[in-house]
């Protein structure tokens, strides 16, 4: 997958208050601001999101990304008031192929380095299609999770009818669909679904925490096979030109980083779980 910036309204160096955006090192934050409305979002919201993630692709110093929401919760789904009362156009969503945004936001954007998902409170409807954008969710024990749009008559848009079954496969993503349960963050973790479960209260230090230590790795490789892990699942017609696209995405890393690396080894860099090597892009 390529990453291609997207338009949007907001200026991607003014993120304003429902979208925050810090940095820590060489890892960027963002964080929805709407703890009023548990973070649902609403159409202008979701250009900040992409204009958030936009300065995270656009940025050579992050790494990595964190996406969370303020003040106890991830994110409720889209705002159905702002639904209610005409703010969306669905028009104003175009066919996916033309990598126009999302009713969510960011949700069509094929990112080049790892995002994370900090997840407490509720991850559910559009909320947890922006969860399942991301790589990893580091999620809190009393997290809930789920397609609670079901109960409206509102539709995935923002590929979870895609993310879901790659995930935790066919059969179980349409319990999810189908019902719009609640999952537990036990049962999230047992599916596939989360990627860790934490104690409530830490789920943005603890995805802080393992960002970090992504970071550490040689980047051109950990892109490079994360980049062929989503070419297989999601555009490879076959396993012979998966294996193709990892072989060609693999043989130019070994050209730089692997030879790199090998030397590191063999003068004892790694062994014993030590690893201090620094990220290299």
């Amino acid at each position: 997958m390529t990453f291609a910036a997207m338009d949007t309204s907001a200026d991607a160096n003014e993120i304003e208050d429902s979208v925050m955006v810090e940095k820590f090192g060489k890892v960027m934050t963002i964080g929805i601001n709407r703890p009023d409305v548990r973070n649902c979002v609403n159409p202008t919201t979701a250009d900040r999101l992409i204009a958030a993630f936009n300065q995270f692709e656009l940025d050579s110093e992050a790494l990595v990304a964190v996406l969370y929401g303020k003040g106890g919760c991830f994110c409720a789904g889209f705002d159905l008031k702002a639904l209610a009362k005409g703010e969306l156009d669905p028009l104003s969503y175009h066919d996916p192929n033309s990598g126009t945004r999302a009713a969510m936001g960011p949700t069509r954007m094929a990112f080049s380095k790892p995002v994370i998902a900090a997840i407490d409170g509720y991850a559910v409807a559009g909320g947890l299609e922006l969860a399942l954008m991301c790589d990893l969710r580091v999620v809190e024990e009393s997290a809930v999770m789920g397609v609670f749009c079901r109960r409206f008559g509102v539709p995935l848009i923002d590929g979870g009818t895609m993310r879901l079954p790659a995930l935790i496969g066919l059969s179980r993503a349409l319990d999810l669909i189908l019902t719009g349960r609640p999952v537990s963050a036990k049962e999230a973790f047992d599916i596939g679904l989360a990627n860790r479960i934490v104690a409530t209260g830490t789920a943005l230090g603890q995805a802080l925490q393992l960002a970090n230590s992504l970071v550490k790795f040689p980047q051109a490789c950990m892109r490079a096979d994360r980049a062929s892990c989503y070419y297989s699942t999601f555009q490879a017609a076959s396993m012979q030109e998966a294996l193709q696209q990892e072989w060609t995405a693999g043989i130019e890393v070994i050209k730089s980083e692997a030879i790199q690396g090998a030397n590191r080894f063999a003068k004892g860099a790694g062994r014993h779980g030590d690893f201090t090597g620094g990220s290299k892009l």
